[in-house]
């Protein structure tokens, strides 16, 4: 199926991506907060610059678009027919990086937690998935060193 838009049109819409402030981004940074969770955004004193940081529990999250990261088994991470080869390059180089930094984060004794756009992008998966997040942060606290 080819594009609706042109060359240039669409590479006009991908540019406007923003990478910060996105809404599941706010909905999560705002349920933390609502919980009594203190953080720091796009914290980039560690390695990946995670979305959220909760310096208390030394824990860093991150909040993954499927598409841009590559979410496995995921419907909405299913690359476009057309120009595959440089979205293909695009989503692995994502992929590589994004595993390079959860090893530096672990060397270093920081934590991470990743949250998928697809598990938050209706009320009812918001709910059940961010009440997770509250469990996974103090299991994760219980186990951190020292």
């Amino acid at each position: 199926m080819a594009d609706i838009f042109s060359k240039e049109k669409r590479s006009a819409i991908m540019r406007r991506v923003s990478g910060k402030n996105t809404k599941p981004e706010i909905m999560v940074r705002q349920f933390l907060y609502k919980n009594g969770f203190r953080y720091r955004k796009n914290y980039k004193k560690i390695a990946g610059n995670p979305d959220l940081y909760i310096l208390k529990y030394n824990i860093a999250i991150f909040i993954h678009g499927c598409f841009w990261h590559g979410h496995p088994g995921c419907k909405h991470a299913a690359l476009p027919r057309s120009n595959n080869n440089y979205w293909t390059n695009k989503i692995q180089a994502n992929i590589k990086r994004d595993s390079k930094n959860f090893q530096i984060l672990a060397k270093n004794n920081i934590s991470s937690i990743t949250i998928w756009e697809c598990e938050i992008n209706t009320a009812a998966k918001r709910e059940e998935r961010l009440n997770r997040l509250i469990a996974d942060i103090h299991l994760l606290n219980l186990q951190a060193p020292g």
